[in-house]
């Protein structure tokens, strides 16, 4: 998706360049993607963005996998993927033995892609692309460990599926693979009173899979056209076949920096846009006065069209659907408003009027809300979208985001569909890890504050791509 905001014709109607709508045809060659503890799609359509197709797709919650599924309507084997259900399983550990086997096969035999694994064993090859995935993070995330239960990372099963993803790609023997995490990884500890740190054991296990270079570094969303600073930890490893064969790779730049040594672009600082540019077409002026007042709609308080044509080319991007996905161009979906008491409003709108400053009265010990800024300035984003929304007022309105300005901060387009709750708290959306219970509640606003950002995931994935064209050859 394009980051230019210039503004457009006054209809409207300026055209912005999709580049995930086309579909691969019977005779085309693809650029393919395996998607692991793939949440509800951020890597997967920042990936398809920059041109890969989803052959395969793992995740573990069944409202995260809906909106996965939901928002993939390409076809292989002669069918859409979203009803195939040979080409998904919901936990990762079904992925061995015969399950895995079953995998390689079914990928096989689908024509549009033309995979061949029956060399895909230890050192051989195979033309899968890529394989890619971010198990659960929040036992390494501080954001994570702050709202939930203080509990050894050993004791977290989830802590230790990267193992798992060692092993898929040590079968599957992609060009290349990818593994993203959050920053917390890198500092966290096995156990609390212990020194051992979880990254060396993760980094060691990824690097024993052999025929692979492995690389890796600690990025920044901000840096990739995405209005956060969401660091991010990116892994990845490339096929050594590929790695000859591409020029502008270099593992003997530098021993772990995945950027220098041409594993991941570069970054592009400054690319992010202003908020007002990316979420100012969404701003409904008969909001304000219903929350001051109080006076809220029986059923759900929202806005179901767009309230402004769109102002750039950004806005208008959002709005455009993938060709399978035509029916849903201009429609406006999960912009629905909390109702805030009478106080919540009276403090969001002091803070908006007094550069962000909380009342008096209102403050406390608890997480510190912030008004958002529509452009900013000199200054760049410092924010991070998280499973609350509730850290956040919005710019011009006293209020907290909604699941459409929540995706948007995350760059998913606006023909995205949500599945699930719109919102949970406490111990459904955290488990209880003291009491042996890991099972979360996963809603929207979670669901999107886990994903991976699409406009990073897209940068990664177009990058991706220039290194398959080069060892490979370009793709018509």
């Amino acid at each position: 998706m394009t980051l230019d905001t210039k503004t457009l014709d006054k209809d409207g109607t300026t055209a912005v360049p999709l580049t995930s709508a086309e579909e691969p045809t019977a005779t085309r060659s693809i650029y393919s993607a395996v998607d692991l503890f793939a949440g509800c799609g951020g890597l997967g359509t920042g990936l398809e963005n920059a041109g890969f197709t989803t052959v395969f797709v793992n995740e573990l919650d069944k409202d995260a996998m809906a909106t996965y599924l939901r928002n993939r309507g390409h076809e292989l084997g002669g069918m859409r993927f979203s009803d195939n259900a040979e080409l998904r399983c919901h936990d990762a550990h079904e992925l061995k033995g015969k399950r895995l086997e079953k995998l390689v096969s079914d990928l096989g035999s689908m024509g549009e892609v033309d995979l061949r694994f029956e060399q895909a064993s230890h050192g051989k090859l195979s033309n899968l692309d890529l394989v890619a995935g971010g198990p659960p993070c929040q036992g390494y995330s501080g954001i994570g460990i702050r709202r939930s239960y203080a509990v050894d990372k050993e004791a977290l099963p989830s802590n230790r599926l990267y193992a798992r993803m060692t092993k898929i790609i040590d079968r599957l023997r992609p060009r290349m693979f990818l593994f993203e995490n959050v920053r917390g990884l890198l500092t966290s500890r096995w156990t609390r009173e212990g020194s051992r740190k979880i990254f060396p054991d993760v980094l060691e296990e990824f690097r024993k899979i052999p025929g692979y270079e492995v690389r890796w570094s600690l990025v920044y969303a901000k840096d990739y056209g995405v209005p956060q600073n969401r660091p991010r930890v990116l892994l990845v490893g490339i096929r050594k076949d590929i790695l000859e064969a591409c020029s502008f790779l270099d593992k003997d730049e530098d021993a772990e920096d995945a950027v220098a040594c041409g594993f991941l672009p570069p970054p592009n600082p400054g690319s992010f846009p202003d908020l007002v540019d990316l979420l100012g077409d969404l701003i409904d002026p008969k909001i304000t006065k219903i929350l001051r007042s109080g006076d809220f709609p029986a059923g759900a308080f929202e806005t179901s069209a767009y309230p402004r044509k769109p102002m750039n080319e950004l806005q208008q991007g959002f709005r455009t659907p993938p060709a399978w996905a035509a029916s849903r161009a201009g429609k406006l979906t999960e912009q629905e408003y909390s109702k805030h008491k009478r106080e919540i409003v009276e403090k969001f709108d002091y803070m908006l009027a007094n550069g962000g400053e909380i009342p008096t009265h209102a403050q406390t010990k608890k997480f510190s809300q912030r008004v958002l800024k529509p452009r900013w300035g000199n200054a760049e984003p410092n924010m991070t979208a998280t499973s609350l929304p509730d850290d956040y007022v919005h710019f011009s309105q006293p209020r907290i985001l909604t699941v459409r300005e929540w995706a948007r901060l995350q760059m998913f387009p606006d023909w995205y569909e949500f599945s699930g709750k719109r919102t949970t708290g406490g111990i459904r959306r955290a488990g209880n890890p003291l009491e042996g219970n890991f099972d979360r509640e996963v809603p929207k606003y979670t669901q999107i504050g886990n994903a991976v950002p699409v406009g990073l995931a897209e940068a990664v994935g177009k990058h991706f791509r220039k290194v398959l064209d080069e060892a490979v050859g370009t793709r018509a």
